[in-house]
């Protein structure tokens, strides 16, 4: 069984799925989106963090690194990242926290016990756990085993995908779940290579079969302003989406906001938000509207 590593674990969630629901968040990703707001999801390596502002150049990271990767300079801490082994040493000894690991195993026995912690917060909610990432889909021998003892639990089980992942995966996960929340960036196969690095034949594929089998389907569509919010690309998705078999699917649009980019300054990335924005109330109302045109209803949030 491959073992994902797990970045982030978000505790009174509500915003991924019904109810109040604790997130775990898997690293690992397929896609590469130009907006994406964890970008420490898309490695599914362990990777270092390393925040400016709350370095107090005390110098503890540079005493105990045994690669001798951490300088104490007049910026702060500088890591020669060819030298470090990200062994989380300086992490270890970092008293104000300006220097953390993103990625850790854990076992389903581990993760069951905290999820196990939320359920009175899942009885009065009707909440549960939401697998998301990066792209949960990469590890489907974990997901499968940790959505079995969930549902053993009676706790009720989400995942969050892109849905680039083998068609054979994706319906042996939807035995296992009680909702999907599909994420669908572009309808436009070529403009959706530009902005994620990959086309978007195959989720197309995954999401009409994935309807087909009878799966209870949320479509998320981030809106972004010089990317999808167009007219043409929400009429294509509204055309497309109306058109799934089974019962109308509801729309959350999540629109879009630069707040990755200290993410991204902590990994020691350039963020290139050239051609990005953030989509105005015009906008988002005649994305509402269109959707409604053809039968479904569209959210902001959620």
């Amino acid at each position: 069984m491959q073992q994902p590593l797990i970045f982030d674990i978000k505790r009174y969630a509500i915003n991924d799925g019904p109810g109040i629901r604790v997130a775990i968040f898997l690293k690992g990703c397929p896609l590469n989106c130009h907006w994406c707001h964890n970008p420490e999801s898309i490695s599914p390596k362990v990777q270092k963090l390393f925040t400016a502002s709350k370095c107090i150049g005390c110098g503890e990271c540079v005493k105990v690194c045994p690669s001798e990767a951490c300088k104490l300079t007049k910026e702060g801490i500088i890591t020669a990242r060819e030298l470090c082994n990200l062994c989380g040493k300086c992490a270890e000894v970092c008293p104000s926290l300006a220097t953390e690991l993103s990625g850790q195993t854990q076992t389903v026995t581990e993760l069951l016990e905290i999820i196990e912690k939320e359920r009175p917060f899942f009885d009065q909610s009707g909440g549960g756990v939401t697998f998301s990432g990066g792209e949960p889909l990469l590890y489907p021998d974990f997901l499968c085993a940790i959505l079995d003892a969930c549902g053993e639990r009676n706790i009720h089980r989400c995942i969050d995908t892109a849905g680039l992942a083998k068609t054979a995966t994706l319906l042996e996960v939807a035995k296992r779940t009680d909702l999907f929340l599909f994420d669908l960036k572009l309808m436009d196969s070529e403009r959706h290579k530009q902005w994620t690095g990959a086309g978007n034949e195959l989720i197309l594929h995954n999401l009409t079969e994935l309807a087909k089998s009878g799966a209870a389907l949320q479509i998320r569509l981030p809106l972004i302003g010089g990317v999808n919010a167009d007219a043409e690309n929400i009429a294509a998705t509204a055309a497309f989406v109306a058109a799934l078999p089974g019962a109308k699917k509801p729309i959350s649009l999540l629109p879009y906001h630069d707040a990755a980019r200290g993410k991204a300054q902590k990994l020691g990335q350039l963020r290139n938000s050239a051609g990005l924005s953030e989509p105005g109330q015009a906008e988002i109302a005649a994305a509402v509207v269109q959707f409604a045109r053809y039968g479904l209803m569209a959210t902001v949030g959620g």
